[in-house]
This record gives structure tokens, C-alpha cells and sequence, in this order.
């Protein structure tokens, strides 16, 4: 590893757990754990509970006169539409309708809105949003401020109660708690399809929260849990991933995602951009594709029409563990439908795949 990664709050609890590393949005994050890897983590998730460290997602604030008012003509999604106490997935396009990246905002009130975008995307966003806001607003990017710890499967609400933390919150709802001496912000949150939670320590409070949940989830067969596994369970459920299904060059209607997208919205960036390719019909759109045989999409993989000519690439693809077959995201033409074949070329090899709809797997009942 480089020595200008950066470095999880807990980052020394998965040196001692000898997880493997790798560098994620330039920052040193465990991939998977000894004693099982990726298919027992994932196993964990969606059987018991898992633990991950996603500290490196990053972390923001707007607040004053107006925040929320402000917010909503810069975001996709309506802000309108939830209330305090709430978050909702939403997206910072540019003037094409690409996307800088996806986020998370969590709702305190009128005049203060919390910030989750990306890892590596998180110093862009921060600086766009600051960049459109009148003075009155105080604009902070606070990366490294918090932790991040995910605790997700259907013994979550076991653990977090163990723990004396709430539990009981809606999707996509959230609540600050005190735990130990310590403000953590609760979300019923998470990016894995299963019922969960996502806690959010002040850094320093960060490898305390981590040994408690990892002491409290052996109870239930619980594990730490590495990003592949959570690159697995997302892919499951056919979550995107900026970098891989959005991006600048792919934006939230070829994605699928126009469920994000506040259309009736006055304002918005890329709300010109987006609303044109929205009536006129995108040029490809997302897919799900699904091995037929043994072969394993991987991203970067062209897709090829039964006469050998392309209509697509891979952007997501893994070997599911509950499916035990090879699945992927994939962007196509949008003249294929769901049912068609395709042909996949993997290393050389066509391999057939059929095209779906996500999920692959069923989601947990939020």
C-alpha cells in the first residue's frame, strides 16, 4: 500500500484481524477476513448479522437560513419529500445530467442537512455545494470526523439492543443516541438488502463502538465483515456503484434511477439535461444479465448480439453466493429486453447470459 492512503478510525482493529487490504477511494479499507473471505461474510449478512467498517464513505454538513431550500435546488431528489428525522438516496449531477456522485442526506431540519457521498468523490461535491451557496450557509466537509459502522442482517436489531443502542426506527429514518459518553447517530440505513443499521461515532469514539459490536455479535454467529462481501450482497440487489453503474458518462435516467430525481422539481443541476433524455428515450439503460453456465462477468466486458456485433458492457459482475451462478449489471442498448439472451466475452470465451430485472435475490421485507 501507498504510504498517502488514508486510514479508518479502526484501521489497527483489522491490521490485528490480519484482514486483507486494498486501496478503496484512496483510502486503506478491508476487502475480506480470514476464516471463511467473502462467501462466509456475505453468509453472515444475509443469514445472522455482519459488521463492516465503511468510515471511509465521507462525511458533510449545510447549515443555516434556508439549508434544505438551498440543497433542493442542487440535488436530484425532493427533499420536499421527506421530514426531519429522515434521510433520502439522491444524486449531485453536472450540467450533462452526469453524475458527480450518489449521497446519502440525512434531514435535521430546515436549516441543517448531513452529507454522506463517496470516499473519493466527497471533496467535489463538498466543494460544488459550497461553491453555489449564499454566505449565509456554513458548508464543511467533515471526512474524517465521524466513523462509519455498518451492522447489517436480520439479527441487527439483537445487537444494536445488546448495546443499548435504539432500534426502533423506520427505513430510512434516523436518531442520535448516547452511547457510553459518547453522541452516535443511528440509521436504519445500509447497502446490502438486508434489514440494518448504520452508526455513525465521533472518530475518536470509532474503535470503542467497533470491539463492542464485534464482542456482542459472536452471540449470533456474527462476523466483521469486508467490502467485498458488501460488493457481493449490493450486486445481489442490483445497487449501483458510482464509478462502475453512474457516473459522469452515465447518468440517473440510463441508470434506472429516475426514481431519485425529483422531476417536478423547478430546479435541480442537470435537471435541463436530464429532463431531454428522459422524453427522448436514453440510448442504453441498465440491466441485470445472468450467467447461464459457470462463466462469471466481470466489469469492463463487452456484450455482444446474437450476430456478434456489441450492444453493451459490464459494469458490475461477481460470482453470487446465493445463486452460486455468475451475475452482473450491465449497460445495454435499450432495444434489449428482459428475456432476451446475450453473449458475454469472457476472455475470449462467448458465454450466454440471460438478461433479468434486480434484484437477483428477494429483499428483506424494510
Amino acid at each position: 500500500m501507498t504510504a498517502d492512503l488514508k486510514h479508518s478510525p479502526v484501521h489497527d482493529r483489522h491490521v490485528v484481524l490480519r484482514a486483507k487490504m486494498a486501496d478503496f477511494g484512496g483510502w486503506e479499507m478491508p476487502i475480506e477476513y480470514p476464516g471463511g473471505g467473502v462467501i462466509a461474510e456475505h453468509a453472515a449478512v444475509r443469514e445472522r448479522v455482519g459488521i463492516f467498517d465503511v468510515s471511509h464513505l465521507g462525511k458533510g454538513s449545510v447549515r443555516g437560513p434556508g439549508a434544505v431550500a438551498f440543497l433542493n435546488t442542487c440535488l436530484s431528489n425532493d427533499l420536499a419529500r421527506i421530514d426531519a428525522g429522515q434521510a433520502q438516496y439522491t444524486m449531485c449531477c453536472d450540467e450533462t445530467g452526469g453524475v458527480v456522485d450518489d449521497l446519502i442526506a440525512y434531514l435535521h431540519g430546515p436549516d441543517d442537512v448531513f452529507l454522506v457521498p463517496n470516499a473519493a468523490n466527497t471533496a467535489e461535491v463538498m466543494r460544488r455545494i459550497a461553491a453555489a451557496a449564499p454566505p449565509a450557509l456554513d458548508v464543511q466537509n467533515l471526512h474524517t470526523a465521524y466513523g462509519v459502522l455498518a451492522v447489517q442482517g436480520p439479527r441487527s436489531s439483537d445487537l444494536l439492543r445488546d448495546l443499548d443502542l435504539p432500534t426502533e426506527l423506520d427505513y430510512m429514518a434516523f436518531t442520535s443516541a448516547s452511547w457510553r459518553g459518547h453522541d452516535v447517530i443511528v440509521c436504519r440505513t445500509g447497502y446490502t438488502g438486508e434489514f440494518g443499521f448504520e452508526l455513525l461515532p465521533p472518530a475518536g469514539a470509532a474503535p470503542e463502538l467497533w470491539d463492542a459490536l464485534i464482542a456482542a455479535a459472536a452471540a449470533y454467529d456474527g462476523l466483521p465483515c469486508g467490502l467485498g462481501a458488501r460488493d457481493t450482497l449490493r450486486t445481489e440487489m442490483g445497487y449501483p456503484l458510482h464509478g462502475h453503474e453512474l457516473s459522469l458518462r452515465i447518468t440517473p435516467v440510463q441508470a434506472r434511477a429516475g426514481w431519485a430525481v425529483g422531476w417536478s422539481k423547478p430546479a435541480f443541476w442537470g435537471r435541463a439535461a436530464l429532463l431531454q433524455e428522459k422524453e427522448a428515450g436514453p440510448a442504453r439503460l441498465l440491466r441485470g444479465i445472468k450467467a447461464q453456465d459457470r462463466a462469471i462477468p466481470r466489469a469492463g466486458m463487452t456484450i455482444l448480439a446474437a450476430d456478434g456485433h456489441p450492444i453493451g458492457i459490464v459494469t458490475s459482475g461477481t460470482f453470487s453466493p446465493t445463486l452460486r451462478t455468475g451475475i452482473g449489471l450491465a449497460l445495454l442498448a435499450s432495444s434489449v429486453a428482459v428475456g432476451d439472451q446475450v453473449s458475454v466475452d469472457v476472455r475470449g470465451r462467448a458465454a450466454t447470459m440471460d438478461v433479468v430485472s434486480p434484484p437477483f435475490v428477494a429483499a428483506t421485507p424494510k
